[in-house]
């Protein structure tokens, strides 16, 4: 019953889906057209390739899920850690572009909303949260270290815009749908589990590549390939502070 009456709800949103879905669009070749303009002056064409490659990886990745929650969570293959990579070789203004766009590209595949402030929450702020990974090769000279970190931080954010989205999805219940008695009058405990149930295991297996890929050093060779010759230093922390010392 439950699942029916959701159903019911989204189709009352189908016209909004089809124009914010239009709007995704159009913004994401906005966002492409800013990248290709400001390429010109500072971006060259081995940066494009890798936001290029790395996005159409991660977008690869998020195909390959289980869903242990109905209505959008899911549980990916890792399809963070492409992006979280890139984030972590060119810093928090490119993060924040590359996870704009993956949301896009996430939202348009599968679009699933309830209101146009949910589009907001799930698709735009809680991935533009892989920016924050931009700060974590700051953090320490520990590349290890950083990478984890900086991987728990951006799905702590993810959380947080999603148990926003999910208090509002569940109070709109209230009106459009008929949800249990006990999830009406908590739906912020109800957006609690529902996010509770993915993101853990989503954000466990992102934290863990990333970890075996810092800990084999494959990291910082991809992070060499990825950056062009001026910024390697700025991709290995650890390297740089044993060049000095050596010196």
């Amino acid at each position: 019953m439950l699942l029916n009456s959701l159903l019911e709800a989204s189709e009352h949103t189908t016209d909004v889906v089809k124009w914010i879905s239009l709007g995704a669009v159009f913004l994401l070749l906005g966002v492409i057209a800013v990248i290709c303009i400001k390429g010109r002056r500072s971006y060259d064409a081995k940066h494009i390739a890798a936001a290029g490659l790395t996005l159409a990886l991660s977008f690869a990745l998020s195909f390959i899920k289980i869903s242990p929650v109905t209505y959008g969570g899911s549980i990916t293959l890792a399809s963070f850690v492409p992006v979280l990579i890139y984030a972590y070789a060119y810093g928090v203004v490119d993060g924040l572009l590359a996870g704009t766009i993956f949301g896009l590209l996430n939202f348009i595949s599968g679009p699933y909303i309830l209101t146009p402030f949910t589009f907001i929450l799930d698709y735009l702020l809680a991935f533009a949260s892989i920016g924050f990974m931009g700060i974590a090769r700051k953090f320490t000279k520990k590349t290890t270290f950083n990478v984890v970190l900086g991987t728990i931080g951006v799905y702590l954010l993810r959380f947080l815009f999603h148990l926003i989205s999910g208090f509002i999805y569940f109070a709109e219940g209230a009106i459009w749908v008929t949800l249990p008695g006990w999830a009406v009058s908590n739906a912020f405990i109800y957006s609690l589990i529902y996010q509770l149930v993915y993101i853990p295991a989503d954000c466990a297996i992102a934290t863990i590549a990333l970890y075996v890929l810092a800990k084999t050093k494959v990291l910082e060779k991809l992070i060499a390939i990825v950056l062009p010759k001026r910024k390697k230093s700025e991709s290995s922390p650890e390297q740089t502070s044993e060049s000095k010392e050596e010196n």
